[in-house]
């Protein structure tokens, strides 16, 4: 099992941490000795998450603060509340998402719900909080993505999936645009000479709620063909999943811009991968990244 390295005096939110890879990333970024924001779409799942956590490690130091990603007022709350403790921020860990929603659905703002969830509401987060970010003396934002993201394409003339909706396809280029976030923040840091980290991770394929919340509307079980899958694609669960995340978030030789993900791409310890054509496009990341500007109205700090 990977060993996080200390985190003692360090201050990280993680999104999505009531469940799968998100919760086992506030667990053990906290048993390194993180204080840990559990932001959660619902409290109540959060202070259970918690409670489980505190079971493991009793002297962990968590909170837990209500996120709906998919709701940029939901974002604005959430990131003004941390603005308003004024305490530098050390590490984001971008990993709540959603998977495969069957049918096309719209969200408050009226945006896409694989691009709000997965993409637009992770960026405003980010640009939200990088007054916070940058006051940190080393601060990290990983990002979590996905091998789908490995054949897919920004179609910028259909960013909202408006015409042939496909779940899987759909939730690829939300996974492909998170990925792309990564790689310009990483170049935007280094153009504006800030001492960000910013870093990429997939999971491989791990067996969390993620495959059967999506297919099922949030509705319990997996179904067959989620429980084939289990049983004869090579899988691991979310204590190795999370692992290539854990590595972007807090490993000392993540590199910027990096990508780190199970060797054997399914399964297996963290390594360094190379991202896919698609996630190398800098014109690309750059188009993406003012669209979401204007879509999420954030800005970068002038700092």
């Amino acid at each position: 099992m990977y060993q996080v390295p200390d985190q003692h005096g360090k201050l990280a939110v993680v999104t999505g941490a009531n469940s799968g890879t998100g919760k086992e990333t506030a667990k053990r970024l906290a048993a390194a000795g993180a204080e840990v924001v559990l932001a959660v779409r619902t409290t109540a799942k959060g202070e259970q998450a918690k409670a489980e956590i505190l079971a493991a490690h009793p002297t962990a130091r968590l909170e837990v603060r209500r996120l709906d990603l998919a709701d940029q007022s939901s974002v604005r709350a959430f990131a003004d509340g941390l603005i308003a403790d004024g305490r530098p921020l050390d590490v984001l860990v971008n990993n709540a998402g959603v998977m495969m929603v069957p049918q096309r659905t719209e969200t408050v703002d009226g945006f896409e719900l694989h691009l709000a969830s997965n993409y637009l509401g992770p960026f405003a987060l980010t640009v939200r909080l990088l007054p916070l970010l940058l006051a940190a003396s080393a601060p990290r934002v990983a990002t979590m993505s996905s091998g789908t993201a490995n054949r897919a394409r920004i179609d910028f003339d259909d960013l909202q999936s408006t015409r042939g909706y496909r779940p899987m396809r759909t939730y690829a280029r939300s996974k492909l645009a998170d990925m792309l976030m990564t790689a310009q923040l990483a170049r935007l840091a280094a153009e504006r000479g800030w001492p960000l980290l910013s870093v990429g991770a997939h999971p491989g394929y791990t067996r969390t709620n993620l495959q059967t919340a999506g297919p099922s509307l949030n509705g319990g079980r997996p179904g067959p063909v989620e429980s084939l899958a289990f049983r004869i694609v090579p899988s691991q669960g979310v204590e190795q999943g999370a692992e290539p995340l854990l590595f972007a978030a807090a490993d000392p030789a993540a590199a910027p811009g990096g990508y780190y993900g199970p060797r054997w791409s399914l399964v297996g310890p963290t390594k360094p991968v190379r991202l896919p054509r698609p996630g190398r496009d800098a014109a690309t990341a750059a188009r993406l990244w003012t669209a979401a500007e204007h879509l999420t109205e954030t800005r970068l700090p002038t700092r």
